[in-house]
């Protein structure tokens, strides 16, 4: 996958939300981590489920939940809010997987909800500010506005490929 690089803000943006531009819009699904939303690229999603106790895997990061057999694929479950230091994780009747494909490889990442599919212009992508985040701007789009309403907008699959996840093989292999 190419990424290009904008000046002066050095944000990367997927080919594929640049080419959002001839098409009108790119939908994002949105969903929250404690009382931020967000949102990831509606192509990577296969499914959303509710969330299910998983299979614990000894020595794995503790962002990775365990596992999941979903249709005879292992699937492993990366709790975002883990990941990204928001506070212990409470799972309840809204907590969902978001069943991510992301490279061939299937991948579940637990959020507190999921609220909507939103479509998004070029020009309602703003670049994210350089300042202290919950994770690396390296995995962030930019921020999606809708009025009031902001979206940071997670650069899944650079997130999911990252060393530090171990769970995808570098994507440009």
């Amino acid at each position: 996958m190419s990424y290009t690089t904008q000046a002066p803000t050095q944000t990367h943006i997927p080919a594929s939300i640049e080419a959002a531009a001839d098409g009108g819009g790119k939908e994002f699904l949105a969903f929250t981590l404690g009382r931020e939303e967000y949102g990831i690229d509606i192509l990577r999603v296969q499914e959303i489920r509710g969330y299910e106790p998983v299979t614990r895997i000894a020595n794995s990061p503790e962002f990775i939940k365990g596992v999941v057999n979903l249709r005879g694929t292992i699937v492993p479950i990366v709790d975002m809010r883990i990941k990204f230091n928001l506070g212990s994780p409470t799972y309840d009747q809204f907590t969902v997987v978001i069943i991510l494909n992301i490279a061939g490889r299937v991948v579940g990442m637990v959020v507190d909800s999921v609220s909507d599919v939103t479509t998004l212009t070029p020009q309602q992508i703003k670049p994210a500010p350089e300042i202290g985040t919950a994770f690396d701007t390296d995995y962030l789009i930019g921020l999606g506005t809708l009025g009031e309403r902001m979206l940071i907008l997670v650069d899944i699959d650079r997130l999911m490929s990252s060393a530090e996840m171990g769970l995808i093989e570098d994507m440009a292999a």
